[in-house]
C-alpha cells in the first residue's frame, strides 16, 4: 500500500496560464543572468507578491533565513547571506558557561570533522531529496570569538537589512537530577545582550535556544517528564539575564524525539501553556538515527524528506488540536524549518502558520542541481525557491492565495496573510484543492 505525503497542495496548481508564462520566463532568464539586484521589489512590482515576513515579532525583508548550523560561523557566511538578500541569519550555536568558563554541556562543543551532503531517499514514501551529515555539534572556538562574531554580524545585518539572531545551548537536567545551572543562563544571556546591543542598537534580541537532534539520542532526553519540564523552564531562565521588558525574544528551537507524534504535539502543547512561554518557537530540528554510523560515530542527525513530513504532519496536527480546543492564548508564532528544499515544501510550511523559513541543506547542494549557472549557492538556491516553473514558491503561492480568497486579481497580496491564515486555521486539502470554487 503507498504512503501519500502529508501535503496540502494539490498535484497541479490554480494558476492563470500568463503568470505561468512569466515564472517560466524569468527563470530562464535568470538563470544565465544571475538574479535582480533587488530581489524582493522585483517579486513585489512584478508579481505583486510582498514577502515582508516576521521573526520572533521583528519585521524581516522576507522569510528566507540561514539556520544556526556550518553555514553561519564566520564573517564570510554573514556577508554572503547579506550579499544574497537574505532575511535573517541564525548564528552558529554557541554552548553556554558559568563565570569560570565551565560548560555543563561541553560534550556538544566539537568541531564537525567534514560535512557530506548526499541524496537521501524517504523510509515511508520514497520521495527522494537530500540530507548533510557531520560529525560535531555547537560552537567549539572561545567564547570570546562568539562575541566578535557576534559584532561583525550585527554590522553586516545593520547595513544589509538581515537580522541577526544568536544560538545558545544551555544547561539541561538529565533524568534524577534536580538542581538547574542558572548561573550558566545568566552569565552567557548578559554577555550576548550586552555586545548585541552595542552593536545592533535599540531594539528586542531575538534568541534561539537550541535542543538539537542529537538530544534525541542522549539520556538527557530519556524520559518524557522532563523533556516537558525543560520546555516548561527554559524561558524564564534565559529572560532572567534581562534588565528591562522587552529586552529579548526567547525562542525554542524544538527537536525531534525518536518519540511519536503525540509527545511531539505534547511538546508543543507545554510551550503554549507553560507560565514562561516562549515569544516564538522554530519547528523543527532533525531528525535522529541511532543506529547510523559516520567516520566511526554511531546515532546521526539526518534530515531530507522524512523530517519534512513529520514536520508538517505535527504541525497540520498541533493546528487541528489548537482551533477546536479552548485555546488558553494565541498560538506562538513559528520559524520553520527542516527539508525547505523547494518554494513548494516553503508554502506548505506557511500553511501551517510559519512567518519565515531557515534552510541549511539546501544552501549547499552539489553546484549541478542549480539550474542557475552564476553566483553564490544561496544565490542560486533562491533562483530555485522562488521561480522554479513546478515546484517554485512564486507558483504555489499565487495556488494558495487564489484558492484561499486571499488576494483579487491584480492586487498586492502579503506573505504574512497566508502564514497568518495558516497560524489560526487548520487548513485541509479540501482547503487548496484545484477544482474552481
Amino acid at each position: 500500500m503507498s504512503v501519500h505525503r502529508p501535503h496540502l497542495l494539490p498535484t497541479k496548481p490554480d494558476v492563470p496560464k500568463g503568470v505561468l508564462t512569466q515564472i517560466k520566463r524569468d527563470h530562464d532568464r535568470f538563470a544565465r543572468q544571475g538574479l535582480p539586484d533587488d530581489l524582493d521589489n522585483y517579486v513585489r512590482q512584478n508579481y505583486g507578491l510582498d514577502m515582508t515576513a516576521s521573526y520572533a515579532g521583528i519585521r524581516l525583508r522576507n522569510p528566507w533565513g540561514k539556520a544556526s548550523g556550518q553555514l553561519s560561523l564566520n564573517r564570510a557566511q554573514i556577508e554572503e547571506a547579506a550579499q544574497a538578500g537574505l532575511g535573517f541569519v541564525v548564528l552558529k550555536t554557541v554552548i553556554a558557561h558559568d563565570k569560570e568558563g565551565h560548560q555543563s554541556m561541553s560534550a556538544w562543543a566539537i568541531k564537525e570533522s567534514r560535512m557530506v551532503v548526499e541524496p537521501i531517499v524517504s523510509n515511508s514514501t520514497g520521495a527522494a531529496g537530500w540530507t548533510v551529515t557531520w560529525k560535531g555539534r555547537g560552537w567549539w572556538q572561545p567564547f570570546d570569538d562568539y562575541l566578535t562574531l557576534i559584532r561583525q554580524a550585527c554590522a553586516i545585518g545593520s547595513a544589509n537589512d538581515v537580522l541577526i539572531v544568536p544560538s545558545v545551548k544551555y544547561h539541561l537536567p538529565a533524568p534524577g537530577e534536580t538542581c538547574w545551572r542558572e548561573e550558566e543562563y545568566l552569565e552567557t544571556t548578559r554577555s550576548i545582550l550586552a555586545v548585541y546591543e552595542s552593536a545592533s542598537g535599540s531594539g528586542a534580541m531575538p534568541l534561539e535556544k537550541d535542543f538539537s537532534p542529537t538530544l534525541a539520542g542522549s539520556d538527557l532526553a530519556s524520559q518524557r517528564a522532563q523533556v516537558l519540564e525543560w520546555l516548561g523552564r527554559v524561558p524564564g531562565l534565559i529572560r532572567a539575564a534581562s534588565t528591562r521588558a522587552g529586552q529579548l525574544r526567547v525562542g525554542l528551537k524544538l527537536f525531534n524525539t525518536l518519540d511519536d507524534d503525540a509527545f511531539q504535539l505534547a511538546m508543543l502543547a507545554e510551550v503554549h501553556r507553560s507560565a514562561s512561554r516562549p515569544d516564538f518557537v522554530t519547528y523543527a530540528n532533525r531528525l535522529f538515527d541511532p543506529i547510523r554510523v559516520f567516520d566511526g560515530k554511531q546515532g546521526i542527525a539526518y534530515g531530507g524528506p522524512d523530517l519534512s513530513d513529520r514536520n508538517l504532519r505535527v504541525l497540520s496536527a498541533w493546528r487541528a488540536a489548537y482551533s477546536s480546543g479552548p485555546a488558553p492564548s494565541a498560538p506562538l508564532e513559528t520559524s520553520g524549518t527542516g527539508d525547505i528544499s523547494s518554494g513548494r515544501i516553503a508554502v506548505e510550511y506557511a500553511l501551517r502558520g510559519c512567518t519565515s523559513f531557515q534552510i541549511h541543506t539546501f544552501f549547499q547542494l552539489p553546484t549541478e542541481e542549480y539550474t542557475m549557472r552564476v553566483g553564490t549557492k544561496v544565490q542560486r538556491a533562491l533562483h530555485r525557491l522562488y521561480f522554479d516553473p513546478h515546484d517554485g514558491f512564486i507558483v504555489w503561492a499565487n495556488h494558495a492565495v487564489r484558492r484561499l480568497g486571499l488576494a483579487a486579481d491584480g492586487r498586492l497580496f502579503r506573505f504574512l496573510d497566508l502564514a497568518r491564515r495558516g497560524l489560526e486555521s487548520a487548513l485541509t486539502r479540501g482547503d487548496l484543492d484545484s477544482e474552481p470554487a
